[in-house]
C-alpha cells in the first residue's frame, strides 16, 4: 500500500506543483518545490467597498495602511492566525499560488501543505482547507505550526525525545513539545508582534501623547526593541499626532521605552510557557532541559529575549538558525517526503469520515 501511495506521488508531482504555505497573522510565506522560498508577503488585502474587488495584495496592500480613501480599506484577512474572512483569505491565497507559480504552471493544481496555529478547532481547519482548495489547490494537507517548525530546524521528530519549539509570531505564539511524531503538548498564546505593537502604540499615547499608526508601531520595534539593557542606548524616530495641538510631532523613542511598553506582555508570555511546562510529562522536561527551547518566529529577533527566558525559565532557550522560516521550511521537508511525515499532519476531513 505503501508503494502504490509513494508512486502515485511520484507521479502527480511530475504533473502538479508542490506548494508549501506559512499563513500568518503578520506575513505568508510560500515555498514551491524545486525552486525554494518564492513569496514572503504581507497577510494584507486591499478591497474596494464600492466595487467589492481586491486592489491589491501583500506588500503593495500594506503600502496603503493608514493612506487610503474611504472606499478602499486594507484589511488582515487572518486574525490571531485564523481566517476571519473566507472569501478575501480565498482571494489572497489565489493571488499568491498564481505568483508563485507564474511562469511553471502544470497540468493539475498544486498540492498544498498549510502551516497552521496549534488548537484550532476542526471548524478553522476545514475554512483553510476550504479557502486553499477554492483558490485552485488540488490537495491540501494542515500542519500545526510548532511541528513544521520542528521538522524545519531539523529536530529528530519521529524519535522518544522531548523537544520543545516557541513560536513567536505575529498574531499568536505557539508552544509545542514534539515527542514520536506529535504534539505532546502545545498552547497557542494571543500574546505575540501584534500585541507588542499595541503596547508600544499606548506607551506613546499616554507617555508623550502622540497618536502614532501599527506600522510606526511595528517599525520603531524592529528598529529599538531591546529586552536587555546594553551600554548604547537603541533609538529610533517615531511621527504621529500630537494629541494635544492636533499637529504633526516627532519624538524619539529609546529602547527602554519599549521595554516598558512590552514588558507586562513579555510577563504574560513567560507565565504561558511556565504553565504548558508544568503540565508536561517530567522524562519530557528532562529532555527538554538537556536540549533547549527552540526559539522560532519573528519574535525571536527581539534583542535580549533568549537570555531572559532563560533566566526567567530555568531552562536554556536558543534562536533557531534563520527563525522567520522555520515553518514554511517544514512543510517544504514534508512536501519531499509526505509518507514520512503523514502522522506529523492535522488528519483530513476525509481521512476522518469513514468510507463504506
Amino acid at each position: 500500500m505503501n508503494i502504490l501511495r509513494r508512486w502515485k506521488d511520484k507521479i502527480l508531482s511530475a504533473i502538479s506543483n508542490d506548494i508549501g504555505i506559512d499563513l500568518g497573522t503578520a506575513n505568508t510565506l510560500v515555498y514551491v518545490k524545486g525552486r525554494g522560498i518564492v513569496i514572503n508577503e504581507p497577510s494584507i488585502v486591499a478591497l474596494n467597498q464600492k466595487t467589492g474587488q481586491v486592489v491589491a495584495v501583500g506588500q503593495e496592500a500594506k503600502n496603503m495602511l493608514g493612506r487610503t480613501p474611504p472606499h478602499i480599506l486594507a484589511l488582515q484577512p487572518i486574525i490571531d492566525g485564523v481566517i476571519s474572512d473566507f472569501e478575501i483569505t480565498s482571494e489572497m491565497l489565489s493571488y499568491l499560488l498564481n505568483k508563485a507559480q507564474a511562469g511553471h504552471t502544470k497540468l493539475l493544481g498544486p498540492r498544498v501543505v498549510v502551516g497552521v496555529p496549534s488548537g484550532i478547532t476542526s471548524v478553522e481547519v476545514r475554512a483553510v482547507r476550504d479557502a486553499a482548495r477554492a483558490a485552485g489547490a488540488r490537495e491540501v494537507h494542515i500542519v500545526d505550526e510548532p511541528m513544521a517548525a520542528a521538522i524545519g530546524i531539523e529536530l529528530p521528530v519521529h524519535e522518544p525525545l522531548g523537544n520543545m519549539v516557541l513560536d513567536i509570531g505575529g498574531g499568536t505564539t505557539d508552544v509545542g513539545v514534539v515527542s514520536l511524531g506529535g504534539l505532546v503538548n502545545a498552547r497557542n498564546i494571543r500574546i505575540a508582534g501584534d500585541k507588542f505593537n499595541q503596547d508600544i502604540m499606548g506607551h506613546i499615547r499616554n507617555e508623550f501623547k502622540v497618536l502614532v499608526g501599527d506600522k510606526t508601531a511595528e517599525e520603531i520595534k524592529i528598529a529599538a526593541s531591546s529586552i536587555a539593557r546594553s551600554k548604547e542606548a537603541i533609538s529610533a524616530i517615531a511621527r504621529g499626532r500630537d494629541l494635544v495641538t492636533g499637529l504633526p510631532r516627532e519624538i524619539v523613542i529609546t529602547d527602554e521605552d519599549i521595554r516598558t511598553a512590552i514588558g507586562h506582555s513579555i510577563d504574560d508570555l513567560v507565565e504561558s510557557v511556565k504553565e504548558v511546562l508544568e503540565t508536561t510529562p517530567p522524562e519530557i522536561i528532562a529532555d527538554v532541559m538537556q536540549r533547549g527551547i527552540y526559539l522560532v518566529g519573528g519574535g525571536a529577533l527581539i534583542r535580549g529575549l533568549p537570555e531572559f527566558l532563560t533566566a526567567a525559565l530555568g531552562v536554556p532557550v536558543v534562536v533557531a538558525p534563520d527563525p522567520m522560516t522555520a515553518v514554511v521550511r517544514g512543510t517544504a521537508v514534508i512536501l519531499d517526503d509526505m509518507e514520512k511525515y503523514r502522522e506529523t499532519l492535522v488528519k483530513n476531513d476525509e481521512e476522518l469520515v469513514p468510507t463504506e
